[in-house]
């Protein structure tokens, strides 16, 4: 039986400002539950109604869970950029559906030299999908078009894609690169990038 999609990424883009604050609350508490408690009480996110701050942590935590305690030290001490790419394959971890448009669309499309991607291209993933996925079949129109918005914001915000939605080749370092091939090499997968730049980053 296929995996059902999770699809909730209806809130936001990758949260780059907020995630680092989140980490770091996770990082002194060592506990999920307590560092979302402490993130509502503080009102760290710094938004306007206790029910954003709800949804937006619960995103933002559910995230984060899927990166390593080393991984989460190196959110805090990368560089914007790297910090971008490490919330991108957190993004990836947590929805399946991402993850797949990262490795079928987004990287074949750069290994095709097809370096223009467009709304097309993530409808015609999406509808294809649908065929095996019915739960794509289930939600609202409106619903699909901000799944669309918002995994296109995070493209761009991870530098993988420009505003004209021209694809940028991932550049990480191999520092990054080796720490996250330790979950497998697959997880390079979701970037912008050929077989030598991983040979390379991984060298």
């Amino acid at each position: 039986m296929t995996e059902r999609y999770q699809l909730s990424f209806t809130t936001g883009g990758l949260f780059l400002q907020e995630a680092s604050t989140v980490a770091e609350c996770y990082l002194r508490f060592g506990d999920w539950s307590a560092t979302r408690a402490q993130v509502l009480h503080d009102n760290l996110l710094q938004v306007r109604t206790a029910a954003a701050a709800t949804r937006i942590s619960k995103e933002i935590t559910a995230r984060l869970q899927q990166l390593n305690e080393v991984e989460l030290d190196t959110l805090l001490e990368s560089s914007l950029r790297e910090q971008a790419y490490l919330l991108w394959v957190a993004a990836c971890r947590r929805y399946t559906f991402i993850r797949d448009f990262a490795i079928e669309v987004l990287r074949e499309q750069y290994l095709l030299l097809r370096r223009q991607m467009s709304f097309t291209d993530y409808d015609s993933f999406y509808n294809g999908k649908a065929l095996w996925h019915a739960e794509l079949d289930d939600i609202t129109h409106s619903t699909q078009l901000k799944l669309r918005q918002n995994l296109f914001r995070m493209l761009r915000e991870a530098g993988l894609v420009s505003e004209q939605h021209e694809i940028h080749p991932a550049q990480l370092s191999p520092h990054l690169a080796q720490l996250l091939a330790k979950q497998g090499r697959q997880e390079l997968l979701v970037f912008p990038a050929t077989e030598n730049d991983i040979q390379r980053w991984l060298q």
